[in-house]
């Protein structure tokens, strides 16, 4: 596959044919490994090429299980230490251990509604699911704590950002100011049209300014741009705005590279966030 990429805050990575993204605030810190997968070095075919991470979307199991594998060897992670989220646009924010690795992905799920996940053990990879949604991810250096969200436009108008943050500093003592955050690839503000009923849940949110991340077409339609209204949302929680890195990759844009489910209709396989941390 022929892709251009062009990015000024965003890494793509190749190992043995597997293209992953990383960004640099993350990669800086050494005790973490992160990746965010590509459409390109999987086993998969069709509307799934080649690497989708999506169970349940008419993709062999035995594929994707495979193309999990292959970005675990890529990005030098360790398949058995996998924890999936359950996501259906909810706010709940799951703590994980080691007891929990293997669901999702070899374990059947446990739960119906996770949308986050976070733990302060070391060798436990925590993955979240994307295809246009809004990816979270967030370190702590001084206490040793991961963690990774789901945001969609109704993650997204519900905070998951500061919940996310709130569940951090709740269990694990985290000061909010020494959070490390990434908004990831997701369809930007040039490309993500809404109806009313939608732009209003965001207009709503006077505290965020929402001038800044909304705009209105006319006839009923608005642009909204979730990665502002996270980032916006991440300061609100008490980041600090130098550990905010908002990737300037739009899914829809670059729908050659990453799955987007606007630009596909639907037709498509999955992205997954992978964070963890070593010893």
């Amino acid at each position: 596959m022929n892709v251009i990429f062009k990015s000024n805050n965003t890494n793509l990575n190749f190992v043995n044919g597997v293209a992953f993204l990383t960004f640099p605030n993350l990669s800086e810190l050494d005790f973490v490994k992160h990746a965010f997968s590509t459409r390109i070095g999987g086993v998969s075919d069709n509307e799934f090429n080649s690497m989708n991470l999506a169970f349940g979307r008419g993709d062999s199991d035995e594929n994707v299980r495979k193309n999990y594998k292959l970005m675990c060897d890529a990005v030098g992670l360790d398949y058995s230490t996998l924890v999936s989220s359950a996501q259906d646009h909810h706010t709940f924010v799951r703590k994980v251990t080691s007891a929990d690795c293997g669901i999702g992905i070899e374990r059947p799920k446990d739960m119906l509604s996770v949308d986050g996940l976070m733990t302060n053990e070391p060798n436990v990879t925590l993955v979240t699911h994307y295809a246009d949604c809004t990816p979270l991810l967030f370190a702590d250096p001084k206490k040793h704590v991961i963690a990774t969200s789901h945001a969609g436009w109704r993650g997204t108008a519900s905070r998951m950002g500061q919940v996310t943050v709130e569940r951090m500093t709740e269990e694990y003592g985290c000061d909010p100011e020494d959070i490390i955050a990434v908004v990831g690839p997701a369809i930007g503000g040039c490309c993500y049209e809404v109806d009313t009923p939608v732009y209003e849940k965001f207009a709503s949110m006077i505290d965020l300014r929402p001038a800044y991340f909304t705009k209105s077409l006319g006839r009923g339609k608005h642009i909204v741009d979730l990665k502002e209204v996270n980032r916006r949302t991440l300061l609100s929680a008490g980041l600090l705005p130098e550990n905010i890195l908002v990737s300037d990759l739009c899914t829809k844009c670059n729908s050659d590279l990453l799955f987007s489910h606007r630009a596909t209709n639907g037709k498509r396989g999955g992205l997954s966030a992978f964070i963890s941390m070593t010893e």
